[in-house]
């Protein structure tokens, strides 16, 4: 016994079995008059798609929908909600927000002076007091003018006078006349934002020609620290602390308003890496750090920091031979900062350090470089407070106390 068919030649006069065919042309019969008869009812009945009707029988929807009657023509009517938080931030916040233009003066070869714009940037109104409005934005979008001027995001120009600005925190301060602002941004706080949490930059890129421009993005990441060479000497001389966003910030978006989603301002936009290879790492300075700066730029026009009077350099920047043939370091000194020069009658002159001094430790807290110690005085310090610097010469261990002074 074998399997049906096994060796067996197929039977000539068996006849094959079309009964398949019948079936599938009448479901084909069946489609087409679905097609033409059910849906113009479906259409007419107001159900479209994203638009269903409720537990009530409502017909409604948190997305765009559109209706129309039998067929599409000129008098379709179109109804797209697009109103959402983002949006409403957008409208209320970018009055707040200006365009800061840097004019300079330029002399031509017959001595004659012609103001011209060198820069535009980008401007925050937080004030608006007894009709003078004051603009925050950033120190290296003023540095150098002769002339700034305010443009609102009405197009309306307004000259403006430069209060004062700061290097270290790269902020400036502007007053002009506020009668014609319409605006004031709210204050938030950068201390309590989340990596994550959406995040709005608004700012005019590229120039006037894109103002008001707006980005989304998120916060990604908070107390970065993001090392500045301020004299291009390719040394370090500060470290910001800053907020980083992926929110697009384009050369002009400096100084503009970083929101979040209260409508609420958390940080002033700075910075961005301008390298090719790198996408969406922006960053802007914390509203916390910004506040005391700003007020004391209105209140007095400068920011006071405590002084010692040295030119210092970091110790990682001498070759480790010369640690112990020049400066006769121990070998157990990991870091600290070298005494190029003192100022005379400076608070270090007076307190005794000289030329080749190695300082290691400010009132007991180590110091690696030369950002540790502006650290230690810029932010825990105060002009008058006594310090004890700890310092090596010629290879002995030193203390003394000196009053810090103001520059």
């Amino acid at each position: 016994m074998g399997y049906y068919d096994q060796n067996y030649p197929p039977n000539p006069h068996r006849k094959k079995n079309r009964g398949w065919l019948v079936p599938i042309l009448l479901g084909i019969i069946i489609g087409i008059l679905l097609i033409v008869v059910a849906l113009p009812a479906f259409t007419k009945s107001n159900i479209t798609l994203g638009n269903w009707p409720d537990e009530d029988g409502n017909n409604e929807s948190n997305v765009g929908s559109i209706q129309s009657g039998d067929s599409p023509s000129a008098n379709t009517s179109v109804n797209v909600d697009v109103s959402t938080q983002i949006t409403e931030i957008v409208e209320q916040i970018t009055p707040a927000v200006v365009g800061v233009t840097n004019i300079q003066r330029q002399t031509d070869f017959w001595q004659q002076q012609d103001g011209s714009e060198a820069g535009t940037g980008s401007g925050v109104i937080y004030k608006n007091e007894d009709g003078t409005a004051f603009v925050v934005t950033n120190h290296h979008v003023i540095e150098g003018a002769d002339t700034l001027e305010v443009v609102l995001s009405n197009d309306t120009h307004i000259e403006a006078e430069l209060i004062g600005s700061d290097l270290f925190s790269d902020l400036a301060v502007l007053r002009m006349d506020g009668s014609n602002v319409q605006k004031v941004i709210e204050i938030g706080s950068s201390g309590n934002i989340k990596v994550g949490e959406p995040a709005i930059a608004i700012g005019n890129p590229l120039g006037l020609m894109f103002s008001s421009s707006v980005t989304q993005g998120v916060i990604s990441g908070t107390e970065r620290t993001i090392p500045q060479d301020f004299n291009q000497d390719g040394r370090a001389d500060w470290q910001a602390e800053v907020i980083q966003t992926d929110a697009a910030i384009n050369p002009g978006n400096s100084g503009g308003a970083l929101i979040n989603m209260y409508g609420q301002l958390v940080g002033i936009n700075s910075m961005k890496i301008n390298q090719t290879a790198v996408e969406g790492i922006g960053f802007a300075i914390p509203i916390d750090s910004a506040l005391p700066i700003i007020q004391e730029l209105e209140t007095t026009g400068e920011v006071t920091r405590p002084f010692i009077g040295v030119e210092i350099y970091s110790l990682d920047e001498v070759p480790q031979t010369e640690w112990e043939n020049t400066l006769n370091l121990p070998n157990d000194i990991e870091g600290g900062v070298y005494v190029w020069s003192v100022e005379p009658l400076s608070p270090a002159d007076r307190s005794g350090l000289q030329r080749f001094d190695v300082i290691t430790r400010l009132d007991g807290e180590p110091i690696m470089n030369m950002i540790d110690l502006r650290k230690i005085l810029y932010y825990e310090k105060e002009v008058g407070d006594e310090v004890v610097v700890t310092y090596y010469r010629d290879g002995e261990l030193l203390e003394t106390k000196l009053q810090l002074g103001t520059q």
